[in-house]
This record gives structure tokens, C-alpha cells and sequence, in this order.
């Protein structure tokens, strides 16, 4: 008869063969305490790292930093930043709905509310596009957000979601792209799956080499960031004392874009820096963090992420431990109409209400036992989360910037020459994915009066039209010569 094993506070238990047959997936079970206190570990892991790195985000770039000593603390307490506070939005939200997988309609309704400043690159753009009636993922799509191929809002706004996920990489992979398609697209969305992947898989692995392998698992092996984590690990084993020689390599490699954003902000440099941080780290949370804000480019991004995963092996209680000064608030800073005295127990207790929806939703269960001694803790006894685990694998294999342009032409085009032909909004959205799709010459030959209403209208949206002429990403320069050429123009004030 098939049995599954059980781990329960380091006992070995086995799952009856009746109720193992229900089951698709093998079942762990895991101590309630034991598990909440990850979560927490992880969370405040990612704050440490997000906070504590602002200090040093974009600070060195041409060469590494020289932290030298570095101590965890948060002594007035956190406070939101784009690192957190995205993900903070969904959290309440889900916990709310209870809800995993949030539909775009209500992405959109929450960003409206509550995520309209202190936002950049593909997230502010996609926040514009949102004001254009676009929902994502097209708010992410290559074709429609010049950021979207290469931003690292595919890692800084996935952490939470491999955190409520515990010893499910996959169910973890596929909320985190529910979340980061909303501005990311390709390589990105591989990141996502690397990143949720680990974190979901240190729920029950400390080995990082193990990590390191359930996350290559979850990405397309023909994909940049794969090749990525191969070369930085053979890098590391290179220069097993030295990560001074592997950040010199890093840079030579990957920092190529003349000195442009995707040089500080890209998923390349960034996706390099947090893993070898966690190499050099060896789960030493304090070195692990310290080692990320000297490798540089964006930081406190790579501090947060691998601040998570050793977070939560190392746990919450060990943190407490450390007698660290962390003072229990989390002040809103940035987030509309969200509240104002949240703190970081608060946030942990949001996320544990979060994955304990997921472990239902995926068919395991919160249950009590009664202690071995007969008696009970607490009226529920001894609690503990029975969880069926999953293998880690690729959901999402990479897109092509040519097939996702494919796919937004097939959702679009079909319907713009109607869209035009309307009025407010659906006339300057028709108008501006003319411009994405370089129909633009078409439309205004074919219907010049229509056309020249609808690029009127979108001349309205101050906001985006500014993002066409101002932005930074290298695929802005193809957006703002088809702008040019359909009549938008940059004016005073905007």
C-alpha cells in the first residue's frame, strides 16, 4: 500500500494509505509554529534588506561597494517602499477576497486606489497605461511598455508571493506572474519563477545548492536568466574567497547598455548580484545582506530578495534573538487610502492569513492535535499545516518579444479601427496601440478625420504621452518616432 511521509516536528510520520490516495502530490506536515515563524523570517527578511539597502541602491556601480560592517535594524521602524508596498496592496486584498489569484479588472481598480506615486520605470508606466482603459497583462506586454523586456519589477514585487506558498514552487511561480505581468514581460517573467521558486523551496531545503537547483528547474532553460545563475555559480566556484573578482566579471558581462538604465535597473546585473550574494553569504543572514549592498546597481532589490529566502530559514524567532533594534511599525508612506498604523507584525500576519488561503485553495489544511502527553495547547491542541508539495518546473516557458507582440496584435488590432471611431478613452487607446503597432500611417490615411480625433483625444493624457517622449528604456526610441510621425507632440508643462 502507498504511503506518504510526514514531517512532523522532526518526527516521521506516515499519511494512512486511504487518504494518500486522494491525494495527487506528496503531503508534508509541518508544525503551524514552525511554518508562521518562516513566513515572519522571510518577511522581515525582505524588509531588512529592501530598507536597510536604500542607503545604497544605485550607489555603486562602475565599482563595488565597502561595507564593512553592517548591523540589521530598523530603529523608528519600517516604512513602505516600492520594494514592499506593491505587494502590500495585494496582500490585504487577498486576505480581503481571499482570493490567490486576483482578476486584472481588480489589479487595475487597486492600482487606481492606491498606487499612483512613488512608483517608476514599468510600474509608473503601466500605472499611465491603466488611465488608458488597459488592463495587464497587456500593461506589461513588450510592445505596449518599453520597460517591460528587461525591468526588475519581475524580482522586487514577487517575494510575497513565494512566501505564501510554502513547499509549492510551482502554485508560488504562478501567483507571483499573476502580479509582475502587470509591467514585466520575457526574461523578466522568468525572474519571477526563479525568485518565488526559491523562496517557496527553502520552506523545507537549507541546502542553497538545492535552491539554486529547484530554481534553474522553474525557469525555460533556453532563457538568459538560466544562463545567468549557471555562470555566476561557476563564477563563485572560480573564486570561492574572492567575490570582489566575480563582481568584476559580473560587471564585464552584463553591464553593456552604455551606461543606461538597464544598467543599474536591469534584470541581468540584478538577478547576478542576488545570487552571488547568497553564495558568498553561505546563509549567514548579516554577510549575505552586507555582500548585496556591495555588489551594488539596484541594491536594496537584491538585498530584499535574498534577505527573504535566508529569512526563512533562519526564522523569525532567531531574528527576535539577535536583539537587533526593530521597532514594531510599519508607516505608510507612499500607498492612497491604504492604513496608516500597520506594523510589521501586522504584515506578517497578513501574509501568514495569505498562505494559510493558498494551502486550502491547493488542498492541504490548518489541523490540531492533541499533544503526546494528552494534553491539548491552547482549546485547538497542537496545530500544524498539512501542505501538498509540489516538484519545481517552468509554468511559464520565455516569450518572445516577437510572439508577445503577436499576441497583443491578435487582441487588438481586430477591434481598432471601431475603437477609433468612438470617442474618450477607447478612441486614445485605439490611437496610442497604433502607435505601439506602427499602424499609424495606415489609420490616418484610411480614416484621417477619425484619426486625428483619436490622436487629439490621447494628447489629453498628458502622463503617458510624456512617458513616449521622455522615457529612458532603449525601445522607447522606435515608440517616440511612430509618436512623432502620428501627430503627438511634447508640450509645455507636460
Amino acid at each position: 500500500m502507498r504511503t506518504i511521509i510526514l514531517l512532523f516536528g522532526g518526527v516521521i510520520g506516515v499519511l494512512p494509505a486511504r487518504l494518500a490516495a486522494q491525494q495527487e502530490r506528496p503531503i508534508i506536515e509541518i508544525p503551524a509554529e514552525r511554518l508562521e515563524d518562516k513566513i515572519r523570517g522571510g518577511m522581515l527578511g525582505q524588509v531588512l534588506g529592501n530598507l536597510n539597502g536604500l542607503a545604497h541602491e544605485f550607489k555603486y556601480i562602475d565599482e563595488p561597494g565597502s561595507v564593512e560592517h553592517y548591523t540589521p535594524g530598523l530603529p523608528d521602524g519600517a516604512q513602505t517602499d516600492d520594494d514592499t508596498d506593491i505587494e502590500w496592496v495585494y496582500l490585504r486584498e487577498i486576505a480581503r477576497s481571499r482570493e490567490s489569484l486576483l482578476p486584472p479588472e481588480r489589479i487595475v481598480a487597486l492600482w487606481k486606489r492606491h498606487i499612483n506615486r512613488r512608483i517608476w520605470a514599468s510600474n509608473r508606466y503601466a500605472r499611465d497605461l491603466m488611465d488608458l482603459g488597459l488592463e495587464p497583462p497587456w500593461t506589461g506586454n513588450v510592445g505596449t511598455n518599453p520597460f517591460a523586456e528587461f525591468n526588475i519589477s519581475g524580482q522586487f514585487v514577487c517575494e510575497s508571493f513565494g512566501l505564501m506558498a510554502p513547499a509549492m514552487p510551482q502554485t508560488a511561480a504562478k501567483i507571483g506572474l499573476n502580479y509582475t505581468h502587470v509591467t514585466i514581460d520575457g526574461e523578466p517573467a522568468q525572474t519571477t519563477q526563479l525568485f518565488t521558486t526559491m523562496i517557496a523551496t527553502a520552506f523545507v531545503e537549507d541546502d542553497l545548492d538545492r535552491i539554486l537547483d529547484a530554481g534553474l528547474a522553474a525557469v525555460d532553460p533556453q532563457c538568459r536568466v538560466a544562463a545567468i545563475v549557471c555562470e555566476v555559480r561557476r563564477l563563485c566556484r572560480a573564486n570561492p574567497n574572492n567575490w570582489r573578482a566575480t563582481r568584476a566579471q559580473i560587471k564585464q558581462t552584463w553591464q553593456t547598455h552604455g551606461g543606461g538604465l538597464r544598467d543599474r535597473n536591469g534584470y541581468e546585473l540584478n538577478t547576478a548580484s542576488t545570487i552571488a550574494a547568497l553564495i558568498y553569504g553561505r546563509m549567514d543572514f548579516v554577510e549575505t545582506l552586507r555582500l548585496a549592498f556591495n555588489f551594488g546597481w539596484d541594491a536594496d532589490n537584491n538585498a530584499a530578495t535574498a534577505g527573504a529566502i535566508v529569512g526563512v530559514i533562519q526564522g523569525r524567532r532567531w531574528m527576535s534573538d539577535q536583539g537587533w533594534n526593530i521597532a514594531d511599525r510599519y508607516r505608510n508612506t507612499t500607498r492612497d487610502d491604504m492604513p496608516l498604523d500597520e506594523t510589521l507584525t501586522g504584515l506578517e500576519n497578513t501574509l501568514i492569513e495569505c498562505a494559510r488561503i493558498v494551502i486550502e485553495r491547493q488542498g492541504g489544511e490548518l489541523i490540531s492535535k492533541r499533544s503526546s502527553q494528552g494534553r491539548g495547547q491552547g482549546e485547538g491542541g497542537l496545530k500544524s499545516y498539512r501542505i501538498p508539495t509540489e516538484s519545481p518546473a517552468n509554468i511559464e516557458p520565455l516569450s518572445k518579444p516577437e510572439t508577445q507582440l503577436a499576441r497583443l496584435r491578435g487582441q487588438f488590432l481586430p477591434r481598432l479601427e471601431n475603437d477609433l471611431a468612438s470617442s474618450g478613452i477607447a478612441c486614445a487607446r485605439a490611437a496610442y496601440l497604433a502607435v505601439c503597432l506602427g499602424e499609424d500611417e495606415r489609420l490616418k490615411k484610411g480614416s484621417p478625420a477619425e484619426w486625428m480625433a483619436a490622436v487629439a483625444e490621447l494628447q489629453k493624457h498628458s502622463a503617458i504621452v510624456k512617458q513616449i517622449f521622455t522615457t529612458t528604456a532603449p525601445a522607447g526610441r522606435h515608440l517616440r518616432r511612430n509618436a512623432q510621425r502620428a501627430g503627438l507632440q511634447l508640450t509645455t508643462g507636460e
